[in-house]
């Protein structure tokens, strides 16, 4: 193991005004690592839903247009 692994977590929290009992700073942690935890919950994209069989076997009716070949493409 290198000693990078074995280094403690950066803070998560820093004091800018007041000094907090151990208690208090503690509650506000939890408060905000609660928000944390149910905004990343809610931002988490739906699994997609099962195509159907009729999705999975149908096809295009024909090739795409071919806008380039103008009215001189028709071959009739």
């Amino acid at each position: 193991m290198s000693d990078a692994t074995l280094d403690p977590p950066e803070a998560v929290a820093r004091v800018v005004r007041g000094t907090p009992t151990p208690e208090e700073l503690a509650a506000a942690i939890v408060v905000a690592g609660e928000a944390y935890a149910r905004e990343r919950a809610d931002a988490t994209a739906p699994e997609a839903a099962a195509r159907s069989s009729w999705d999975l076997s149908a096809r295009g009716l024909r090739a795409p247009l071919n806008r380039d070949a103008g009215w001189r493409g028709f071959a009739g």
